[in-house]
């Protein structure tokens, strides 16, 4: 085995497990902290003044549309499956997790905008998968 394979086992192994490395550990940090930042944001609301309410909520739904962004950004990096990194489509798609905290504060573009991403890049495999297999033959 070459240095070039050990290392790219290493990358592989550590892309699965953990925060990863790179493009993964950016996603994946990018979901960590935006989807269940809504729970101390949901405490904020409670103890502002009634008049701060509103704008603590939009602070949070900005978020949440720039977490959507990056996961755009991300894949505009990396748009062909064979030249991303190993586990990088399976960290895309979980972009459609910013669902929850968008229907728990009634945030409708991030209602329609995260199940319609997962669902982009589960397409956007499936056509390059398949793509593949017709070219092989």
């Amino acid at each position: 085995m070459d240095l070039n394979s050990a290392q790219r086992i290493v990358e592989a192994e550590a892309a699965r497990t953990g925060l990863g490395t790179g493009p993964n550990r950016r996603l994946r940090l990018t979901l960590i902290i935006g989807m269940p930042l809504f729970l101390p944001v949901l405490g904020l609301m409670i103890l502002v003044p009634k008049s701060l309410m509103h704008e603590v909520l939009y602070v949070y739904e900005a978020g949440i549309v720039g977490c959507l962004l990056h996961y755009v950004w991300v894949f505009a990096k990396y748009p062909r499956y064979a030249g991303r990194p190993p586990y990088l489509t399976r960290d895309l798609a979980m972009g459609g997790g910013f669902f929850l905290p968008s229907l728990f504060f009634g945030f409708w573009p991030g209602m329609i905008a995260a199940p319609a991403w997962a669902l982009f890049v589960g397409v956007a495999y499936a056509v390059e998968v398949t793509r593949g297999r017709n070219d092989q033959r």
